[in-house]
């Protein structure tokens, strides 16, 4: 493989895993701070804070069912087409949230209309990831896929960098009024913009060589997700359960820590998305490093160390989230981050090797999305349902929860560093 086409490879499977989590990251952090009072009624503060978190939620629903549409074609016509799709579908959904009317001009359907665009976030992000990642390790040469699955993982933390950056500019340079009248929109719509660039970087590149052999030799199966469920139930499992930590932190760091900070230590907002920003690029370093383990070690014994400390990390929440003092609060905002990179980084080569080419899409999306659902749908809403009945000591027990969880089920898996891909 030429240096440029390596880099053309590299950069497809960033550029649109970033523009993706950009999107699903902006409403992320609108939930925790504007979207409550615009699409509910006033007449309830916690009830509007309660169903905003539930329509963070509604898009890790979608999420399996996106991984599923998007993996069957994707596994019978190529890898190549399906991303670009999935791109749009998650793009456009994401600029009509941002010219949605709210609730005081529209009523109940603003939130009704809002879930359904949420929904369509999902389907389109469902689809996204298992593409990316399939895209960097069919194209790795022997020895490296966990360093070409690196790059779509760092989509996240380059996505949230622009998203968190992007509110935090607008916090500084609008008053609180206008921010929340209109101001918190311009990311929104500033993703059509984004999608424009990633459709021309994906629709540039050739099949992947992998897929173009199994197409060749007529290798594709009728049904992948019948395939998947027959034969494969047990790598799907196991493969979602390992995902559970790496939401299970990103999530609790960053939607509840925000809305906790904000709201419960008065910290002004501004300041909260800065300390944000660093904490996030400790999940960005993390991740190459964790990558090159996963590829000199073995997926397995990375994950298994990062998935203890994650576990450890969650008795730290209440003196060093609790203490107010913003440089202990940046302490353990880095600290978890930099754990989620650690355990998500391997994750771009392992769900993809646990799966056989003819179901390798439908499979790798499934489980990372699968994943989803139990580590992060509900976590921001269980999250202020802990914290409200037994205080921050019950969110770190959360995390340490969802930690043990994949721990348990990195231990049942099969190493998979070894592996031939065709």
């Amino acid at each position: 493989m030429s240096s440029t086409s390596t880099t053309r490879i590299a950069f497809a499977s960033l550029i649109g895993t970033a523009i993706e989590f950009y999107d699903f990251y902006i409403y992320g952090l609108a939930v925790a701070m504007v979207i409550g009072p615009v699409f509910f009624p006033e007449s309830n503060p916690a009830a509007q804070s309660l169903n905003s978190f539930l329509t963070f939620g509604i898009a890790f629903i979608a999420r399996p069912i996106g991984a599923l549409l998007f993996g069957h074609f994707g596994d019978k016509v190529g890898r190549k087409t399906t991303l670009a799709i999935s791109l749009l579908v998650m793009g456009s959904s994401t600029t009509l949230i941002g010219v949605l009317p709210g609730y005081s001009l529209i009523g109940w359907t603003a939130p009704a209309l809002l879930c359904l665009l949420r929904f369509a976030q999902g389907v389109g992000l469902g689809g996204e990831w298992g593409g990316a990642a399939l895209l960097a390790t069919e194209y790795a040469p022997a020895g490296k896929r966990g360093w070409f699955g690196m790059f779509p993982q760092l989509g996240p933390p380059v996505g949230f960098l622009f998203a968190v950056g992007s509110f935090l500019l607008l916090s500084n340079l609008l008053s609180d009024a206008e921010f929340r009248v209109w101001g918190w929109r311009i990311p929104f719509l500033a993703s059509a913009v984004l999608v424009v660039i990633g459709l021309y970087v994906r629709l540039s590149l050739k099949e992947t060589p992998v897929f173009a052999k199994a197409l060749q030799s007529h290798q594709q199966v009728r049904l992948p997700l019948s395939e998947l469920f027959a034969h494969h139930a047990k790598p799907l499992i196991l493969g979602a359960l390992t995902m559970v930590v790496c939401y299970a932190l990103f999530y609790i760091a960053t939607v509840f820590s925000l809305s906790y900070g904000v709201a419960m230590l008065h910290i002004p907002r501004p300041q909260f998305l800065g300390m944000l920003c660093i904490a996030v690029l400790f999940m960005a370093a993390a991740t190459p490093l964790a990558a090159w383990a996963g590829d000199r070690f073995g997926r397995r014994p990375v994950l298994l160390a990062a998935g203890i400390a994650a576990l450890l990390s969650g008795f730290l929440m209440e003196p060093l989230l609790g203490s107010g003092s913003p440089a202990l609060i940046t302490l353990f905002l880095s600290l978890e981050l930099f754990l989620m990179g650690a355990t998500f980084a391997p994750m771009g080569a392992l769900l993809p090797e646990l799966f056989p080419t003819a179901v390798r899409y439908t499979g790798a999306g499934s489980a990372y999305n699968l994943g989803g659902i139990l580590g992060a749908s509900l976590a921001p809403y269980l999250a202020q349902q802990l914290v409200h009945y037994g205080g921050l000591a019950w969110v770190g027990g959360y995390i340490s929860v969802a930690a043990a969880i994949s721990v348990t089920a990195a231990v049942l898996l099969r190493e998979t560093c070894d592996k031939d891909l065709t």
